[in-house]
Parts: C-alpha cells; structure tokens; sequence
C-alpha cells in the first residue's frame, strides 16, 4: 500500500496541500512504497516560524536537561533500530545488516551528544589584568537546518540535528525525497523522548525547498551533504545570504596497496569497501592502486568480488542490494562503456546482471576495470556505483602523487606492514582522513569529519568539536571588579593590560 509522507511541523504530523508529488520506488521492485509531497512556500514558512518560537524558549532550557532529552531519544532509537533499518532497505535498497549499520553509526552521533554539558563548555582566564577576568561561553544561533542525500537516510540526519539541538538550536530537516521514511521515525521519536514543539521539524521537497532554506532570513545555517552540483549551489547562496555553511560532497577515494601488505586482509577490505552499499557511499573506495607486484592480486579480487550475493537488501546473505534508480543505473553503464572504449580493460562485468524474482530490480553487480588511466571517465567522474578501478604504479612515491593530483579529499587508505611507509604516506597525502589498513576511515563522533579539497566547502566540519563549533556562537566577556579604586581619569590611548 502506497502511503502519503507527512510533514513534521511542530510536533505534529501534518498532510500537505501540495498539489506536486515524487514516487518513492523500492529499488529491488520498483513498487511504489510512498509518495513525498514537494511542500507549499507557506508550509515552508509555517516550519520556520515553529522553529523561531521554539528557539526563543529552547534556548533556555538547561543543558542538562537537554541532554536528559538525548539520552531519552538515544534509547529510542536503539530500541526502534529495526524499524529504522528495513525502513532504509525498503526506500534506499540496502542490505539489512548494512541499513542496520547506517542507523548505528548515526546513533553515535546522538550519544555523542548526550555530553552536551562538556561540550558546549566555555573557557575562563581570571586576572588577564588586574581585577579583571576573561570568559568566553559558546551560545545557539538560533534555527539551523540539514539537506540530506539518499545513501544514508538514518545516518546523515543524525549527523547534524542532535548536536544542533543539545547546543539550544531549533532545526529544520530536509530529507532526500528518495528516501523520507527514515527520517520521519526520527521525527516521531524526538517527540516521544520529550523535544518541545518546533524544535524539529521536517519538510519535503527538492531543489525549491532547498532554496527556500538558503534564502529565509531566519536560519542561521545549513548543513549539506549530496554532490558536487548540489552542494557548490547550496554553498553559495547560503553564503552570499550570510548564512554558515557545510557542505560535504563527491569523492574519489583511492586505496594504495603495497606489495607488503597482508594479502587477505587488503584484498577482503578492498571488496567489501568498495561494493558495500552498491558502491553508494562517499567513502566508498573507487579507486585501487597496486604499487609494484601488488598488481598480481588483480586477478584474486576479481575472485572475492564474483563471490558477492548480489539480491534485494532484505534476503538472506545479501552483499550487495540494488542502486538507488535505474537512472544511476544508466549512468553507470555509460560510463563503463566509455571508459573501456578509452582503453581500460574489463575484467570483471557484471553491468547487466538480472536477479532472480527481482527482474525490475536497479542491480549491477560488482565490476572492475584494469589498465585504467587518469583521463579515462570512470577515473574523473564520482560514478558512485560498485565499480572498482585499478591502476598500477612502480613505487610509493607513485603512488602518492597519483591521489595528491586528484582534486577530491575525502578518503583514502594505505595496506601495508611498513611503519616507515606508513608514517611517509599519512604526512605526504593531501587528503583529509586516512586509514592505515582500515579501508574507510570515518572518525567516530568524538572527533570530527574531516574531508578536504574538493570534498568539502567550508569551515567548520560535521560532528565532534567542530560540529558543536559549527552550530554555536562564541562570545567573549572582558570584566572588571575593583572595591574602591581610585579612577586614574580619562585615558584616550589603546588599553593595554597589564
């Protein structure tokens, strides 16, 4: 049965007037599972204003108490984990052991946030001069919002609102219209665990509500992750408004796997990073680089990636569920097709595979390319699907050149059983998070992500300390207390303390 997605406006589930709907397709049928409306101007306004009231009073609720409310939701959510995760493989088509990792990893984030007393804590400096004092204390700005992709429906929003919220903010979520439903669990779980009324809400739509948020004076922020197109509009309109911004976007990660390296262990972490999700992560890795006689292990990835249960995300044993839509799909075998035209060498093709009781299903199964060279489109283009890419260079050196020319940021990982490499390849490469035999480094919420160059457009990052940062204003209070002192009179030069 096709159901109509709600708005969330003001803790209350609410129908849309919208006279304009998206399908939301189950990737492995095409059965049409929900319908998402792209929400009137005036409901966009309505969610604004609950989020402005909401702010004023939030505010000023005690941190702790806050935090109380975390603790609540995060025990909510672990408990709501399974509806959360089929959820996910229903709209999204993941696997349900990796669906059930999407709300886990965004989980952290919110338990992260239940220290919200140590996090949003000031800095003291008494006797700066005599009788004086210096405080600076981190305050909300008040309402912020989130634009979210597909490829982690639990994971990404969880990224933004719970350390938004704890810092005193009021948020307004916009989902992918591709994948609503997880989002809307979180609505209705935030208010269970006791947020007040405006302090999240949830619109739907797309490139129209995502310049609504830019533009409306009132949101003081916006946190996106999506691609390069998206994000780089994103990012200037909310700027050229005054408004902070992040935005996380495209990657081309690329894994160098040294000849030293334990071979079983490089080449499962290989497959499983760079098929895992469809191929649909921004961490995913895309790119593999053998270094040397590294290059004779082609032929035995190849075997573990044939060896993938390629199915619909909720069947047993499933590896790898189907892409988001068949326009991905599409797009990817273009670009495969090309890149062989180019010259690159298709050693593993699995573009047009057909599963068994899923015949409409968006499934490409994993496939590799060799002899791929820089120009070729499957290396400059994010295809974010699983393919993999392999290219083969003599040295380290090589190796760490090769990324360092590529002008994403986001991740890469080195295989290895060198310390010295190891230490050479972490201070060498520009690229912002960097796993040594760890195949996708993502830092965990205590500290920060951490994508760079191309990845990402601006300052702050997501989560941990800079997240918190990202969300809050400081504010620096010089004060001074004397019992009679005499003045020394009016004094007109800079003041200098002493």
């Amino acid at each position: 049965m096709t159901t109509t997605v709600k708005l969330f406006i003001d803790n209350e589930f609410v129908e849309s007037a919208a006279t304009e709907f998206v399908d939301v397709p189950n990737p492995a049928t095409q059965e049409v599972v929900a319908k998402v409306p792209l929400a009137t101007d005036e409901e966009l306004q309505r969610a604004v204003d609950s989020a402005v009231k909401a702010a004023r009073s939030w505010r000023e609720v005690s941190v702790a108490n806050r935090c109380r409310i975390m603790l609540k939701l995060q025990a909510l959510i672990r408990e709501h984990t399974d509806e959360i995760a089929e959820c996910i493989v229903r709209e999204n088509g993941k696997t349900l052991a990796d669906a059930k990792g999407d709300v886990f990893r965004g989980l952290e984030v919110v338990e992260h946030s239940c220290s919200g007393t140590s996090l949003t804590m000031g800095e003291t400096l008494e006797n700066i001069s005599r009788h004086m004092d210096v405080t600076t204390i981190r305050q909300p700005l008040g309402v912020v919002a989130g634009i979210c992709p597909f490829n982690f429906p639990a994971m990404i929003p969880m990224w933004m609102f719970p350390l938004a919220i704890v810092a005193g903010n009021a948020f307004v979520m916009k989902p992918s219209e591709r994948v609503p439903g997880a989002t809307m669990i979180l609505a209705r779980l935030c208010k269970e665990a006791g947020l007040p009324a405006g302090v999240f809400n949830v619109i739907h739509g797309s490139r129209r509500a995502c310049e609504f948020l830019c533009d409306a004076p009132a949101i003081k922020a916006i946190s996106f992750v999506g691609s390069n197109t998206a994000g780089t509009a994103i990012y200037q309109r909310a700027t050229r408004n005054g408004k902070r911004a992040q935005c996380n976007m495209s990657a081309k990660n690329h894994a160098v796997i040294l000849p030293d390296a334990q071979k079983d262990q490089a080449l499962n972490a290989l497959v499983g990073a760079a098929f895992g999700a469809a191929g649909q992560r921004c961490m995913a890795i895309s790119v593999a680089v053998f270094v040397g006689d590294a290059s004779q292990w082609i032929d035995e990835l190849v075997d573990r990636a044939k060896s993938l249960k390629v199915t619909a995300g909720h069947e047993d044993g499933a590896d790898v569920g189907p892409m988001i839509s068949p326009q991905a799909v599409a797009r990817l075998r273009d670009i495969v097709t090309k890149s062989v035209a180019q010259g690159a060498r298709l050693v593993l093709d699995q573009t047009n595979i057909t599963v068994q009781g899923y015949e409409k299903g968006n499934f490409v199964g994993p496939t590799v390319l060799a002899d791929v060279k820089t120009d070729h489109i499957c290396y400059t283009e994010e295809i974010f699907g699983p393919v993999l890419t392999c290219i083969c260079v003599p040295t380290l050196d090589d190796a760490i050149e090769l990324v360092n020319s590529n002008p994403y940021g986001n991740g890469t990982a080195l295989f290895t059983r060198s310390g010295a490499a190891a230490r050479k390849y972490q201070h060498d490469i520009e690229v912002g998070q960097i796993g040594i035999n760890v195949p996708i480094p993502v830092p965990l919420p205590y500290f920060s992500w951490t994508g760079s160059k191309a990845s990402m457009l601006g300052d702050l990052q997501f989560y941990g300390k800079t997240g918190l940062q990202f969300y809050t204003q400081p504010k620096t209070i010089i004060s001074r207390w004397a019992e009679d002192e005499v003045s020394s009179g009016v004094a007109t030069s800079m003041p200098l303390f002493k």
